[in-house]
């Protein structure tokens, strides 16, 4: 067999980076769950016109389809791998509305796929983490506040750069392009949208061609996608435009909500972004994606936004708000800069030297006993001179080597940073807590 070729966007993680992804997600899940939400795992696939009711997505659907088809069987053709995990959401909820209690909170870490072109931090398979809040045919704006808290609580937990939560409030858009005149607010959000992609020059060319706006309506988009404030001050800068309408006053006051609650929980966290719009068409008011702190030329690595019209079914109707970690976006920014780091790359805190092959039934025995109590333990691979065996676990980052008593004699154990080695029993021995499992740490 020749050497395969690596298929690109669909990352591969080394074991050292593997269990930095895993001690991430924990700390991520450990945050979702002390504010209350409960985890949730839809499955890979939903139907194709669910999938594409909402938003410009059908380029970027994986479609799932058999090799071979049998005649006789029903076509997979209209399944679709999910390219997030909200729409999935949405449809669980209402299939399983009478079982639910509401407000329902939920977190989902899994994979989705997305047919998007591969570059740094941008996959076609790639791990996300959400958390969402529905409730019955009202849904309480308190909620929009809570979304960045917890996002903000969760990166605060890693040892990543510090990030910034940028948000915005679509009716705050959709209100003042309105009061201009602008009869399609949705094609000039999308428009908007691209602002940091093609520029504002471009974007004004695309609002006049695409949107019908006037040159100075066009203007006066910019200026306000041009609004960024840490406190309440961007209402004035608003205001300042000129632009009177009653959702533009609705939007405003939501979103003034969403930055005094963030700067009373962590001052820095949340900045008001007027230009943030999200290109997806469910979002209905607020709208959030985050930065990390010398990576903002990369985009958001988290988003959301609340939707109002999501989960509908008949008169049954179930608004939500919702943000997403991409986890594997994060990382693979932060593998492909060395900023993350872990203590060694296997989970084994000591391995049992092997002074010779018929003694391994005796180091089995040490090994299951230390094992037994929650110690990462393997026995030395071969009965090699000790100094090879030393080096073994050298290499892999392992800070013990357990060397078994001879000829009736104390076993002892050598930390091989330090040098020191003492007498020891497997049956008590306790590492310090931070040798205990590998230590994820930021640079």
């Amino acid at each position: 067999m020749s050497k395969p070729t690596p298929i690109s966007g669909f990352p591969e993680w080394l074991p050292a980076q593997r269990m930095i992804e895993q001690s991430v997600v924990e700390r991520i899940r450990a945050t979702f769950e002390l504010y209350g939400f409960a985890p949730l795992e839809t499955r890979a696939v939903e139907p194709l016109d669910q999938l594409l009711r909402k938003g410009e997505t059908s380029k970027e659907v994986y479609v799932l389809r058999r090799l071979q088809e049998d005649p006789g069987a029903p076509s997979d053709d209209s399944l679709g791998l999910h390219f997030d995990l909200t729409v999935p959401f949405a449809r669980f909820v209402l299939e399983n509305s009478g079982k639910l209690q509401f407000p329902f909170r939920r977190y989902q870490i899994q994979k989705v796929w997305r047919g998007e072109r591969p570059q740094e931090g941008r996959y076609r398979e790639f791990l996300q983490a959400d958390i969402d809040v529905v409730d019955r045919d009202n849904l309480p704006f308190h909620y929009d506040t809570e979304m960045p808290l917890v996002i903000g609580d969760a990166f605060a937990s890693l040892p990543i750069p510090p990030a910034t939560i940028l948000v915005n409030n679509r009716k705050v858009c959709e209100g003042f392009y309105r009061g201009l005149g602008l009869e399609d607010p949705d094609q000039v959000l999308r428009t908007v949208d691209k602002l940091d992609k093609i520029g504002p020059e471009k974007v004004a060319a695309l609002l006049v061609e695409t949107a019908g706006a006037t040159d100075a309506q066009a203007k006066a988009c910019l200026e306000l996608a041009s609004i960024s404030a840490e406190d309440s001050s961007f209402v004035d800068a608003v205001r300042a435009l000129g632009v009177d309408n009653a959702l533009l006053d609705e939007g405003l006051e939501e979103l003034v909500r969403v930055v005094d609650a963030g700067t009373e929980h962590a001052p820095g966290l949340i900045r008001a972004e007027l230009k943030i719009a999200r290109g997806l068409d469910y979002y209905t008011g607020t709208v959030y994606e985050t930065q990390l702190r010398g990576y903002e030329r990369f985009g958001s690595i988290c988003s959301g936004g609340r939707y109002e019209n999501l989960a509908t079914a008949g008169n049954e109707r179930f608004p939500g708000v919702g943000i997403s970690i991409g986890v594997s976006r994060m990382l693979g920014l932060l593998f492909g800069r060395s900023a993350l780091g872990v203590s060694r790359s296997v989970p084994t805190c000591v391995v049992v030297a092997l002074p010779a092959e018929e003694l391994r039934p005796a180091c089995d025995r040490i090994a299951r006993a230390l094992r037994s109590r929650g110690i990462s333990t393997e026995v030395a691979p071969s009965a090699a001179k000790f100094g090879k065996q030393i080096r073994f676990a050298e290499r892999r980052g392992i800070p013990y080597v357990w060397f078994p008593g001879a000829d009736g004699a104390a076993d002892t154990i050598k930390d091989i940073r330090s040098g020191d080695q003492v007498e020891a029993d497997a049956s008590t021995w306790q590492p310090p807590a931070e040798d205990l499992t590998p230590v994820v740490s930021g640079s």
